[in-house]
């Protein structure tokens, strides 16, 4: 117990799935959390599951692909915390479709969530952990970010940009004792996923591909990656792609 023990951890798209997942974690470990997400009933569903397990947890509204929402957002967490050392950045959307049949408007949403709003709570955040002496962002990517998927076009480009995004922004902040990483998880049971698992086999096994592992991630097995790399633990890894993906990416 006690791995991020005293730090303030902001995840997007904390309210449900796989954020709620991650969220769960820190907070088991000592960490003060912000949910961040659009979805305020179950943001503040979350938050109130938290405190009931005794962690010190906030709601706030965010639009992840808004500058404006993010300063809101990451005022009223430093002014409730006095300070932010994590941040999840896991907010993202999947819509489907080739390159030649994905529309313009697929194409921009779907950068919009998932590299800009990576882009802007990077650039919002930094300042803060720089004053504070340190920090962990870790962008929860896709197995989708280092090899492609069909019918996908949107979502593994903008999974692409993160991958090295991460990396970049990497190389800008050392110097100031921040790390940025990122996780790449292949299908994952959620709520999300689960009518698919349950009841579409052959979408499933399309999906899980060529995992040696022949099965869907646990949530909880993302968010322990995530939570590693949050932590003191990996104090010598930035810039780093870690792949939790049951060894889809390894033949």
């Amino acid at each position: 117990m006690g791995r991020v023990s005293g730090k303030v951890a902001i995840v997007t798209g904390g309210a449900l799935g796989m954020g709620r997942a991650h969220a769960e974690a820190l907070a088991r470990e000592g960490a003060s959390i912000v949910i961040a997400d659009l979805n305020a009933e179950a943001g503040s569903a979350t938050v109130k599951e938290l405190e009931q397990s005794g962690a010190k947890a906030m709601f706030v509204p965010l639009d992840v692909a808004s500058e404006e929402s993010w300063t809101k957002a990451v005022d009223a967490v430093v002014t409730r915390f006095g300070h932010i050392d994590i941040l999840v950045n896991n907010a993202g959307i999947y819509l489907s479709g080739t390159t030649e049949s994905t529309t313009l408007d697929v194409w921009e949403k779907t950068f919009a969530v998932n590299v800009r709003g990576v882009f802007l709570g990077s650039k919002t955040v930094i300042p803060h952990m720089r004053r504070a002496g340190a920090g962990s962002i870790v962008n929860v990517c896709s197995n989708w970010g280092i090899v492609a998927f069909p019918d996908a076009a949107a979502y593994v480009a903008s999974k692409g940009a993160v991958r090295l995004l991460t990396k970049a922004t990497a190389s800008e902040v050392a110097k100031d004792n921040i790390r940025v990483n990122s996780v790449h998880p292949s299908l994952t049971a959620t709520a999300m996923t689960a009518d698919i698992i349950a009841n579409d086999p052959e979408t499933t096994r399309k999906l899980v591909g060529p995992s040696l592992l022949g099965r869907p991630a646990r949530a909880e097995e993302v968010a322990n990656a995530v939570l590693f790399l949050a932590s003191d633990e990996a104090s010598f890894m930035t810039g780093s792609e870690m792949a939790v993906d049951g060894g889809y990416t390894a033949v």
